[in-house]
């Protein structure tokens, strides 16, 4: 009787110990750029279920996230949408030395909302035919930087240049173009692939050998140094699950 007692105590607790998240879960404080909203709002699902642990995220463009930090914004995980801003504030000792790394490597798409707009190939930039062209302010967003040099090495920048309207972020830039205020723009292909195809409208996947690779790093900020949250995000963006998850969304891995 009392060892009967004892099993049925024994399931108890072992089901609470796997229904319940750890007694340690904390919440991590994440900036994240635009371009990696989708795929990064599963992982944060993901990365909650496996380990308890929660991330509270913002999304916005990478060089404004780098003021924040540097003027005191909280944030304690920052995913940038470069190298460059990741790499600027470990130097200057306000991220964690050897914590950054490149969870993924982004790719552009020439893209409008509406279907047969843009071919699989960049006929429509040197015929003409639209008014406005969207991209990401380059001063402030990688994939605008991408697209501008897309633009250079194909001859078409000077040419092009009047029909630009700037978003702050590659999110604002996908607005422009899904609202119709711009008949097509430069964006992430993450934000109109599904099921390993652009979803809708019509697209022109970029050729890599047009820009420098995007390649998208990690950091722990020094906020984050003493929450276990933070690091155990930046480990988990590591794992074969996110990493499956990023993939899905269009972007390439890092070796």
């Amino acid at each position: 009787m009392f060892s009967s007692k004892l099993s049925r105590m024994a399931i108890v607790v072992a089901v609470l110990a796997t229904s319940c998240p750890p007694v340690f879960a904390e919440t991590t404080l994440v900036a994240v750029a635009a371009n990696f909203a989708e795929p990064m709002n599963a992982i944060a699902e993901a990365f909650e279920k496996t380990t308890g642990h929660s991330a509270k995220l913002s999304f916005g463009s990478s060089g404004k996230f780098v003021a924040q930090i540097e003027n005191g914004a909280p944030f304690e995980v920052f995913l940038s949408a470069d190298q460059e801003k990741p790499e600027k504030l470990e130097k200057s000792k306000q991220a964690v030395s050897g914590t950054r790394f490149t969870y993924a490597i982004g790719k552009l798409v020439l893209w409008s909302a509406k279907p047969g707009f843009v071919d699989d190939q960049d006929t429509i930039l040197g015929n003409g035919g639209f008014k406005h062209l969207a991209l990401a302010d380059p001063k402030l967003a990688p994939y605008g930087a991408a697209a501008v040099e897309v633009l250079k090495n194909k001859g078409l920048f000077e040419k092009l240049t009047p029909s630009f309207v700037l978003g702050e972020n590659i999110a604002q830039t996908h607005q422009f173009v899904s609202t119709g205020n711009a008949e097509l723009g430069f964006i992430a292909l993450s934000q109109v692939i599904e099921d390993g195809k652009i979803a809708k409208g019509s697209g022109w996947i970029v050729p890599e050998s047009l820009h420098a690779p995007i390649r998208q790093d990690a950091v722990l900020l020094n906020k984050g140094a003493e929450n276990p949250a933070a690091p155990a995000l930046l480990q988990f963006l590591k794992s074969a699950e996110a990493r499956a998850i990023i993939q899905k969304y269009g972007y390439s891995l890092a070796d």
